[in-house]
């Protein structure tokens, strides 16, 4: 048994920025493998937006993770803390969400979320379900378990009383009323973003201030770095894979990440065991596999997850097709033109290209091909007929001119 709980713990470790009172976690793995008693793991979404990328899914593997060794997620949907908005990080207020947002961003969270999680294990929760019964008084009796003081402590509100930008009294709320949530659930254990320290710290501090009989341990992910390796994933970055993305899409994205980034996408999205991972390091060290392989392998194993078994290797085969043969993909978006359709226009409306000016900028530079042939005249316009329009190395849509 004492192997199995260290096997766990490598497991639960792994990746992770920091544990706050890894013992506890110790105990709670001793008690499952004696008794099969389950413990509840918690973390909080606020469904500020209706899709996530890759580096939203660090947590959910860390959750996985415990769903394997017999932790229950407690899926926590912040559908009140939403309507308040999460300051960590912020420099301003956060616009509110109405409650359709929050509707339609919950269905697609959760859709998602089951791409990774066992349904099973997990139990979906809503604090607005217990937080808007506190009231006037019970938010009252909340707020007095922390000083102003205290709350300035934090960096993010530190810096903006610092500039003298504006801090909501709502904002404050928001790391007592995340605590508060773990003294409703019973939390044994809470997990985030190394960036919530505070907040989940709060959950501890209010655990004992309420008298729950427990104290949860805190761990902390650190912030997954998007394609560029330097600054994290993020879609206003544009350096992020979207869990929605096409398979196509999703695969190359994933081959262009570098080979040492490759390391850190697989310690902390991969469900390779560590024992595989170093194994896999050692064989690209002594260059008995190469690491383009080893990727391959990453990428289609992300694209099976979120696409289905079986179509991490047609998107490879797919790729090969595009960029080793410098193939025609079989399938693309297609679109309809009247003839004398001018080029820069076209690009336009297929998306291929924002702006005709970009358009125009990138046929006379020779990115763009019709049927595999460069063109480089940016006043062309089409005649009838069926052409590939190709824009860069990986852009294709057909169109039809009648």
């Amino acid at each position: 048994m004492e192997k199995k709980i260290q096997q766990a713990l490598n497991e639960i470790n792994r990746g992770t920025s920091e544990i706050i009172d890894i013992e506890a976690i110790e105990k709670l793995l001793k008690n499952y493998y004696e008794t099969g008693a389950n413990y509840f793991v918690k973390a909080g979404f606020d469904p500020t937006a209706p899709d996530l990328h890759l580096g939203h899914t660090v947590l959910l593997q860390k959750l996985a993770t415990f769903q394997k060794f017999g932790g229950v997620v407690q899926f926590l949907i912040g559908n009140f803390t939403a309507t308040i908005g999460d300051p960590t990080g912020k420099n301003v207020t956060r616009k509110v969400l109405t409650d359709e947002d929050i509707k339609h961003n919950i269905g697609s969270y959760t859709t998602q979320a089951f791409k990774i999680l066992d349904e099973s294990k997990t139990v979906i929760v809503y604090n607005k379900d217990w937080l808007e019964p506190l009231g006037a008084a019970g938010m009252l009796s909340l707020a007095s378990n922390l000083t102003v003081a205290r709350m300035l402590e934090r960096d993010d509100f530190s810096k903006r009383y610092a500039s003298n930008t504006p801090i909501a009294l709502s904002e404050f709320m928001y790391p007592l009323l995340q605590g508060y949530d773990s003294v409703h659930l019973q939390s044994d254990i809470e997990i985030g973003g190394t960036d919530q320290k505070f907040n989940l710290l709060m959950g501890r501090q209010l655990q004992k201030a309420y008298g729950v009989n427990k104290q949860q341990s805190v761990l902390m992910m650190p912030i997954l770095e998007g394609l560029d390796g330097v600054q994290k994933m993020s879609k206003s970055l544009g350096n992020y894979i979207g869990v929605t993305d096409e398979s196509n899409d999703m695969f190359g994205k994933v081959l262009s990440i570098s080979d040492e980034l490759m390391w850190r996408y697989y310690e902390l999205l991969s469900n390779k065991s560590l024992q595989e991972i170093e194994s896999l390091k050692e064989g690209v060290a002594n260059n008995t596999i190469h690491p383009k392989k080893v990727k391959d392998d990453l990428a289609m194993e992300i694209v099976d997850r979120f696409h289905g078994i079986g179509e991490g290797i047609k998107a490879k085969e797919e790729f090969t097709k595009i960029f080793a043969n410098k193939d025609i993909p079989t399938t693309m978006d297609e679109f309809e033109f009247i003839s004398g359709a001018w080029i820069c226009q076209v690009l336009v409306d297929t998306k291929l290209v924002n702006s005709t000016s970009q358009a125009r900028r990138d046929v006379e530079s020779g990115a763009v091909k019709i049927d595999q042939n460069k063109i480089e005249d940016s006043s062309m316009k089409f005649e009838k007929g069926t052409f590939v329009l190709q824009k860069g190395k990986k852009n294709f849509v057909r169109i039809n001119i009648i």
